[in-house]
């Protein structure tokens, strides 16, 4: 039986539509009202509030725990000080990512991380392995809800519960007080808006809900689902784990796995001459970088609106624009005079009604992935294949200065 989130009382009778999704064995909503565009605009026009409590939850801490996480994690968690985040992975021993997640230093020596599969036991392995003594790793998954608070007016609504989250920064994190309860606030989200996530003990989670909404009913606050989640999380070119990549834990051949420069983030390795770690992974990455052997490069691809319109409107159909967000792959090819020459293919798919035409996340081979180089994208329609113009373009699609600005008092 699927269990229920410490929110579900609440959202419940606030569901609509009465459908509901298995979200690692809870029951989550993937939209509370008939039209995603309402729930969409929330997020980017006003402010959403989203349940996001199925996320795998550790808490590690102890002496050892930064020697740990330098092992276990491909980016420098020594980075990451006290009172901030990190948006991290952590890679097998060929460089293929097993995961990615957040992780909160809300001490120094004491980590909250946020996976979006078990991964306790793999852990406490590599702490067996390291014969740390002074570290302790804790499934805290059902001892926390999660919150996130997103969209523009997300400072106004918290700001009347706690004057703790004005100073935060991008990927700060704090603890602070809400009507009694001590909550850990990260300024931090999923959708590449201005937003926080809020960690609240599961006994009152209901106290710290009824709080937001309150707070939030002058700026039209609406809790929303994982699939509006989904489409803003698009336009911010943040990528799906089981969608735009897989865990190499799951894979049964190299090419199904990728490493963390094939997905974009070739960042989280620029000061590597500089860090010494023998982290997981360190000499397959190492070796991608220096000899130039990563297979493809995740890209964003821009739609051209006339190409897409066109083939729909010679089908006899409107080309669909309402409400459209798929996760499915689809054939990218180079636009040469060699029919259905194969390039690579798409993971996501969205009209954004805010940029006004339809975006991608693709995989392509290095020599495609220069901003503005065109190709074709295969798109159904009335289930025949047809190609339309797209370009490629840099990532994320949408980022607005609220995002990482100062709010009130910022430092």
């Amino acid at each position: 039986m699927p269990k229920t989130t410490a929110f579900h009382s609440r959202l419940e009778p606030l569901n609509e539509t009465k459908v509901w999704k298995n979200w690692s064995g809870f029951l989550i909503a993937p939209q509370f009202k008939y039209s995603l565009t309402n729930e969409y605009y929330a997020i980017r026009s006003s402010v959403s509030l989203l349940d996001t409590s199925p996320l795998f939850k550790y808490r590690i801490s102890g002496s050892d725990s930064i020697r740990l996480l330098e092992r276990m994690m491909s980016r420098d968690i020594n980075r990451c000080k006290t009172g901030s985040a990190q948006y991290t992975v952590w890679s097998d021993d060929k460089g293929f990512v097993l995961q990615d997640g957040v992780i909160l230093r809300t001490d120094d020596f004491e980590f909250f991380l946020t996976a979006g599969e078990p991964t306790l036991r793999y852990f406490k392995s590599i702490a067996r392995e390291m014969k740390l003594e002074e570290v302790i790793v804790e499934d805290v998954s059902e001892a926390y809800g999660i919150l996130a608070l997103q969209g523009p007016h997300a400072h106004n609504v918290i700001s009347q519960l706690t004057r703790d989250a004005t100073d935060l920064k991008y990927f700060d994190v704090t603890h602070a007080d809400i009507c009694g309860t001590e909550v850990i606030i990260s300024r931090t989200g999923y959708t590449g808006d201005l937003g926080y996530e809020i960690w609240i003990p599961h006994e009152n989670a209901l106290t710290v809900w009824d709080a937001l909404m309150a707070a939030g009913e002058g700026y039209n606050i609406a809790p929303i689902g994982t699939t509006a989640l989904k489409m803003a999380r698009v336009e911010a070119g943040l990528l799906l784990m089981g969608v735009d990549f897989d865990s190499s834990r799951f894979a049964w051949v190299d090419a199904q796995r990728e490493t963390a420069i094939e997905l974009g983030w070739s960042w989280m390795f620029r000061n590597l001459e500089k860090d010494d770690r023998d982290f997981i992974g360190r000499a397959a990455i190492e070796a991608e970088i220096k000899n130039k052997t990563s297979r493809w490069k995740t890209v964003g691809l821009e739609i051209d609106w006339h190409s897409y319109e066109a083939v729909h409107l010679d089908a006899g159909i409107l080309p669909p624009k309402s409400d459209l967000y798929r996760e499915t792959t689809m054939s990218v090819y180079r636009r040469s005079e060699t029919p259905w020459d194969y390039a690579g293919y798409a993971t996501s798919f969205l009209f954004s009604s805010l940029l006004r035409k339809p975006i991608a996340i693709a995989k392509l081979p290095l020599d495609l992935t220069d901003a503005g180089t065109e190709v074709d994208l295969e798109v159904p329609v009335i289930r025949k294949p047809v190609n339309v113009l797209a370009k490629v373009s840099s990532l994320p699609f949408f980022n607005p200065e609220r995002k990482t600005a100062p709010m009130g008092g910022g430092k």
